[in-house]
């Protein structure tokens, strides 16, 4: 006999699956190395800086 299987919890768990494997090839395609992250980060620092010290008194 077969297993009796509450069909809301396989869709979702389909979902689920197919949701995490979406999110997988999107890290690869889209995802940033930890070196352009740490150039990014470091880019916008210098910049916050220069930004800073053009910044006018009142």
């Amino acid at each position: 006999m077969a297993d009796i299987i509450n069909l809301n919890k396989a869709r979702k768990a389909r979902a689920k699956a197919d949701a995490e494997e979406t999110a997988k090839n999107n890290r690869v395609r889209f995802g940033r190395t930890r070196q352009q992250k740490e150039e990014a980060r470091r880019e916008a620092e210098q910049q916050s800086r220069g930004l800073d010290g053009k910044k006018l008194d009142e």
